[in-house]
């Protein structure tokens, strides 16, 4: 079986000249003003820094700016929520991102739904699950987003399936849950603590690994012609599944790296490019 390769790095370059022409659009509207994604880096995470300098130079590359605030690693829940505060009324930035994880100290749940709706183009916000959720507009969580574009441009049907998603976080896991619900397929969430975990994913027609631990999904778990997606990456190289055994078999599978991680960059500058659209499309309705 020749397994289709969901390239989520080829395809989001072709997003990225995509977003550039938008970009250059909006400048050409306003004056030269352009979409701005603030971010929010807090703590001395290597890791986080890093993911938030792969964001910036995204910006970059379409013609966007970036507004980098990096904030100390003992920087309290209220001192976090001001600055959340101030973007909300910053009428320059169309999109925040408050990279995760946080400090233990802070309540980051709290910080993300401080968030306004209208700038939460990561998806983090209760708000804006809620929305996503019951099928109403509102920008959703970039991982699963950029699932669920890749399985679009590649043309790889969900509805009537049967997803399993491994793996149950606020912005991984459950919204990408409720969007497979969302496009008719047949949904179940497990964790690292279901009971028969390899006897429910045998079972799969879509598999999604979402739990965050390096090859945690077994190769002989997965069945013949299954879609195969890792969401995770590790160390190494690695993601959530045991890739080696099963892309032999499947019908289609999101290589490690190089599969969903660019699509989650990408998806997040797409949002933040249309919430600009949709800023910049009220203000001139307001001129009028």
């Amino acid at each position: 079986m020749k397994a289709v390769v969901l390239d989520g790095k080829t395809l989001s370059r072709k997003i990225e000249q995509e977003l550039a022409e938008r970009v250059t659009k909006i400048k050409e509207r306003t004056n030269g003003s352009t979409p701005i994604l603030a971010t929010i880096l807090v703590g001395n995470d290597p890791s986080s820094a890093t993911y938030v300098r792969m964001k910036g130079n995204a910006c970059e590359r379409v013609g966007m700016e970036s507004l980098k605030i990096t904030l100390p690693q003992a920087t309290t829940t209220a001192a976090l929520l001001a600055e959340v505060s101030a973007l909300n009324n910053n009428p320059n930035v169309h999109g925040i991102l408050l990279q995760h994880p946080v400090p233990t100290q802070i309540d980051e749940r709290r910080c993300f739904d401080q968030i306004a709706i209208h700038k939460d183009v990561d998806g983090v916000t209760c708000h804006g699950f809620g929305k996503m959720s019951m099928g109403e507009p509102a920008y959703g969580s970039a991982t699963p987003m950029g699932v669920m574009q890749l399985l679009s441009h590649y043309g790889v049907s969900v509805e009537g399936k049967h997803a399993v998603v491994v793996g149950r976080s606020s912005i991984l896991g459950k919204p990408m849950a409720m969007m497979l619900l969302n496009a008719n397929a047949t949904v179940t969430i497990c964790h690292s603590r279901t009971n028969r975990l390899p006897e429910i994913i045998q079972n799969a027609d879509i598999v999604v690994g979402a739990v965050g631990k390096p090859e945690f999904i077994k190769s002989n778990w997965i069945k013949d012609g299954a879609i195969v997606i890792d969401a995770g990456y590790h160390p190494g190289g690695v993601g959530d599944i045991e890739l080696t055994g099963v892309i032999e078999r499947c019908s289609a599978y999101t290589p490690v790296p190089g599969g969903v991680g660019p699509m989650t960059i990408a998806t997040l500058i797409t949002q933040t490019v249309d919430a600009a659209e949709k800023y910049t499309y009220e203000s001139f309705k307001r001129t009028r």
